[in-house]
Formats: C-alpha cells, structure tokens, sequence
C-alpha cells in the first residue's frame, strides 16, 4: 500500500500531466481568429493559428507608377472578387524589385478603406504551403468574408512536392477551393520551377510529356498571369520623382542614376533605396 509521500508524489505528477495536457488543447486543430481584429493576417502553420497585423507596410497606389497596365488588371479582378462576382487567382512574376508584392499590398489597402467590402488579406509562406489545407478550414467558416491568400517570392525547389497541395488548392481536390478564397503569388520564375527541374523529371520519367506537364501546369492554375520587367532610365526617373514630390524631398538626376549603377539595375525597388537615402541625408523619416 502506498504511503501518505507516495500519494502526494502521485498527485503531483498527475497534476503536471494534467496541466500539460491543458495546455496542448487544440494543437493540430485550426484556432479561430477574431476577423474584427484585422483585415491583414499572417499564418502561423506552427500553431494552426492567424496572427493579426496591425500596421501594414503598404504604399498609397499613387506611388506605383511605371506598372500601369498591372496596377489596372489587378485592381480590377480584386474588385470583382471583393463584390463576389468570378475573378481569378493571379501570379504576378518577373524581376526582383519591380513592385510585384508592393501592388498586392497597395490594392489591398485601397480596397480595405471601403467598409462595404470584407476583403481580408492573408499572408503565407512558401514552406507553409503544406498546410493550407487547415488554413481552408478556418476560411469556410466565414462565406461572408473574402480572403486573398497571398504567397510572396513563390518557387520550388527540387525535392519539394509542396507545389502539389497548392496545385490542387488552386484548381482541383475533392473539396475544392471555398468561393470566398482567391489566391495570389509572386515570383521570380514564370513557371514557378526552375529549368533543370523540369529537365530532369523529362529525361527520367517514362511518359515525359507527361512529367514535365505536371511541373508545368502548377502555373497554369493561375488565370491571370501578370508580367513585370526592369525599368529604363526614363521610367526609372519617373518613380524617383514621384517618391520625392510625395515626402518633399529634394533630388537630382546624376545622383538617382549613380545611385542605380551601384546597384546594378533599375527598379522600383532601387528607387525606393535611393529616396530613403536622400531622406537621411535631408533630415527627414518616411
């Protein structure tokens, strides 16, 4: 029989066991956000949760200039998404810097000061993408509410078979994607693969169109392909100008153009470095 500091022994641990267990409640379940907390979320696949975001990065749209034709696609597909009517997922590919990740954010934010359309913006990360089949769960529970799912700087690597829950998020599955969700990328690669990837699944597999159909079609899931490049000199110049008449700073040509050679391209991107570095030197914070 066991004797009164046993029992004590016993309870104890079985205290601890119980307050473990407490505290591991829910873990691998989805948790439910408060959706009037934010418009602008992150997912955290490690605790099946959303974390609010308060204060967003996004620039007013009247800065992205130079993405003109972009900047319309987008906001109008968006918009027919915000009002529920048919619009597609859409990757946004090209070079680095080019404002691919600034105009997702940008429309979300214009869109977000309109009271009449519940469009909540969703960031998740690339190597997260294996969970999105939780993050669904969440969504279909909110048909009132629509959701951008957005992936910055998408690309896989080979050995990463992530590419097919996103593939079939996209387009197929047995549940499907809920009509509330609508998903946006960016990325460096048109194609989202990179070449030698898709070479070699051509050159092992036994029916190789086969093969590199199955690499090829992720991109294809995405029915609106929109297509950023480098700027010239000329549009760079434009972008500078406009971010310096925005914050009132004061810039010359020669310098924004050096700025850019040390660089090595001309990009939104770049110009954005340069003005915050001429707000530096004049005394001023963006």
């Amino acid at each position: 029989m066991a004797n009164h500091t046993q029992l004590d022994k016993i309870e104890f641990f079985l205290a601890r066991i119980a307050n473990a267990l407490e505290s591991n409640a829910g873990v691998g379940y989805p948790r439910m956000p408060d959706w009037g907390d934010a418009t602008l979320w992150i997912w955290q696949a490690k605790h099946m949760a959303l974390r609010a975001v308060t204060k967003t990065d996004a620039l007013p749209l009247d800065l992205l200039v130079g993405i003109d034709e972009q900047h319309t696609t987008l906001m109008e597909n968006t918009l027919q998404f915000a009002k529920g009517f048919g619009a597609n997922n859409a990757l946004l590919w090209g070079a680095r810097g080019t404002g691919k990740s600034s105009l997702v954010k940008a429309i979300h934010n214009e869109l977000d000061n309109d009271p009449t359309l519940p469009l909540h913006l969703i960031e998740i990360y690339r190597e997260d993408l294996g969970s999105l089949p939780s993050l669904l769960t969440i969504l279909r529970e909110e048909p009132d509410i629509r959701f951008i799912l957005y992936c910055d700087d998408l690309s896989f690597d080979e050995n990463d078979h992530s590419y097919k829950t996103l593939k079939a998020v996209l387009d197929g599955g047995v549940e499907g994607r809920p009509d509330n969700v609508i998903v946006y990328a960016t990325s460096n690669r048109r194609h989202l693969l990179p070449r030698n990837m898709i070479e070699n699944e051509r050159s092992t597999a036994i029916h190789k169109g086969e093969a590199v159909e199955e690499k090829v079609s992720l991109s294809d899931r995405f029915g609106l392909w929109l297509g950023f490049y480098n700027a010239d000199q000329d549009a760079y110049l434009e972008i500078v100008h406009n971010y310096a008449k925005h914050y009132k700073l004061t810039v010359s040509n020669k310098d924004a153009l050096e700025w850019a050679v040390t660089r090595g391209n001309r990009s939104g991107r770049v110009a954005w470095q340069f003005i915050q570095h001429i707000a530096g030197q004049q005394g001023k914070s963006l």
